[in-house]
Parts: structure tokens; C-alpha cells; sequence
């Protein structure tokens, strides 16, 4: 199973210096990735409850966010090996013709090294900003995925769907890989599978929300979903997302025998790790945003570097 890292994205810790660190180590200790998502805004007055929670506060990281893919352009020149990868870039918020060139220029110009995870969001109050309906998502995200596809594969690309339409078009510059970069899409519910499974390659699920065989349940959930298409499941790619919470030995919580994954000492951790890759997982992507870690790139490296052990 390979294995990335979030870059530092937000607050005090996305500087120049800590993105360029971050990503130039990712490649010198041997990791595989590297991951940015994308935040609009941070209201004031939430129209929305943060992650589906009544009164959850949304994250005070959100109020200044690195651009994703610009982000991930910057270390493209600086790198050389490592994957460039988008955990989530919520597709509605930019028109499709703009994001299909922005992520094929970036697989231009990095050598064929670009993963589109994808999502549709959450935030009414984003879509506002973005002058999109909240309605009707899923007919809009089959299509926008449809429009990505022609864009990156079609010498000539027309398209006449009910939210978006193209004139038969050149559009270019088209992707180094072929056939085209692999999209991923990150969602919630099992509704979104036949999406998954008919317009893309893979999922990209947050471990550590629900018990790890209650997670392997959901990923058989889309394999079956995939047989039910006469699809192969195993072409399925599973790319895990977490948020690592490492607790010292001594700590009440990380012998908690109710502990949630990803919670506990980096034993435990990896515990957990091995699991994930025992469902199938071909990638496991750390995150550090809203812990301590995430507040010294040396550690959040080097924590990588211990749990990364464990995916191998």
C-alpha cells in the first residue's frame, strides 16, 4: 500500500518554506504522495452544519486556505517523483472546460503525475459564492464527470447535457497519462457508488468516522456495487484518508478498548493501518490539519514516516 501526506495548507503553517519542505522530504524519505483539498470560504453564520453535526463549530484552519492545485503546480516544478494528488477539489465550484485544463496543464507539466480526487461539497454557503444550485447534485456531478472525460480523452470535444454544454471544440493541452489521469471521488453515502463505480476509478473514504469492519463493509458495499455493473471490482481503487490522533503510552484514551481508529500510540496506529490495507487499500494518505502535529512540519514528517512503516 503506498502512502502520503497532506500538505500544510492552512493557517500559520502554509508558507512557502513549509509546503516546499514538506513535499521535497515526501520524496527523500521514500513516500509516495503528496494530497491538498480545497476550501471557498469560512462563514461567519454557517448555513450548514460542519461535518452533518448540529452547532459544530467549523474549523478556524478554514479561514485561509492554499489554493489546491495551485499548491500542487509550485511543487511540481521542486519535485521529481513523488504523485500530486487532490483530496478533494469540489468539481461545481469551477466551470468544467477551466478544471479539465488546469489538471491536465499540471500532468503536463509534472510528468504524468496527477490523481483527481473529486467531490461535490457541502457548504450551502459555498455554493452560494459559487452561484450554483444546491439542488440536483448528483445529475450535475454525472455529467460534469462526463464533460472531464471527453475533455481529456476527445480531439474534438462537444457535449449538450442539462447543466453544462460545449460547441464542438479542440480543447488542449490533453494529460500526459493515458488515458487520462485516474479520477477518484470522495462521498458519504453508498448512493454515490453507481457514480463511482459508471464515471470514475476509485474512492476516496476518511477512516477513522466509523469502526474500521464497519468501513470494509462500505468498500464491499462498492465492490458489489461494481459487480452488480459488470464491473471488476478489484478495478476499484481505494484511497483512504485519515487523520492520525497519536496519544502517548501513558494516555487513558490510547488503552480505551472503544478507542476510534487512527487513535492511539503509533503501534496502535498502525495497527490500524495494516487493517486498512488488509481491506484492499492501494494508497493511505495522513493528514495532520486540525492536531498538534500539524503545527511543526518535522513532525509531521517523521510521524509519517513511522506509520508509513505499516502500510508496507
Amino acid at each position: 500500500m503506498k502512502a502520503g501526506i497532506l500538505l500544510p495548507q492552512t493557517g500559520q503553517l502554509a508558507t512557502r518554506e513549509n509546503v516546499l519542505y514538506i513535499g521535497r522530504e515526501t520524496e527523500k524519505v521514500g513516500l509516495d504522495s503528496v494530497w491538498v483539498f480545497e476550501r471557498l470560504l469560512w462563514p461567519v453564520k454557517p448555513q450548514t452544519p460542519y461535518a452533518g453535526i448540529p452547532n459544530a463549530p467549523i474549523p478556524v484552519e478554514y479561514q485561509s486556505v492554499l489554493d489546491p492545485l495551485e499548491t500542487l503546480t509550485y511543487l511540481a516544478g521542486n519535485t521529481d517523483r513523488i504523485s500530486l494528488g487532490t483530496s478533494l477539489i469540489d468539481m461545481f465550484f469551477h466551470n468544467p472546460v477551466t478544471l479539465a485544463r488546469r489538471f491536465a496543464t499540471l500532468d503536463a507539466l509534472s510528468g504524468g503525475r496527477v490523481i483527481a480526487g473529486l467531490g461535490i461539497g457541502w457548504s450551502k454557503d459555498e455554493y452560494i459564492a459559487a452561484g450554483i444550485s444546491f439542488k440536483e447534485k448528483g445529475a450535475r456531478a454525472d455529467e460534469y464527470l462526463q464533460v472531464l472525460k471527453r475533455i481529456w480523452t476527445e480531439d474534438v470535444v462537444e457535449f449538450k447535457g442539462q447543466f453544462y454544454n460545449i460547441p464542438a471544440s479542440k480543447i488542449g493541452p490533453k494529460p500526459v497519462q493515458k488515458p487520462r489521469p485516474p479520477i477518484l471521488l470522495g462521498a458519504f453515502s453508498p448512493k454515490a457508488f453507481p457514480r463511482i463505480v459508471n464515471y470514475a476509478d476509485g474512492w476516496i473514504p476518511i477512516a477513522g468516522i466509523v469502526p474500521l469492519e464497519q468501513q470494509e463493509q462500505v468498500i464491499n458495499t462498492l465492490r458489489e456495487t461494481a459487480r452488480k455493473a459488470n464491473k471488476n471490482p478489484s478495478d476499484i481503487r481505494i484511497v483512504v484518508l485519515t487523520y492520525p490522533n497519536l496519544l502517548d503510552s501513558s494516555s487513558n484514551s490510547s488503552s480505551n478498548p472503544q478507542r476510534m481508529p487512527m487513535t492511539g500510540t503509533i503501534d496502535q496506529i498502525g495497527n490500524d493501518v495494516e487493517q486498512i490495507k488488509a481491506m484492499g487499500a492501494e494508497h493511505i494518505i495522513f493528514g495532520y490539519a486540525f492536531s498538534p502535529i500539524g503545527k511543526d512540519a518535522k513532525k509531521m514528517i517523521e510521524t509519517t514516516k513511522q506509520l508509513a512503516r505499516f502500510a508496507k
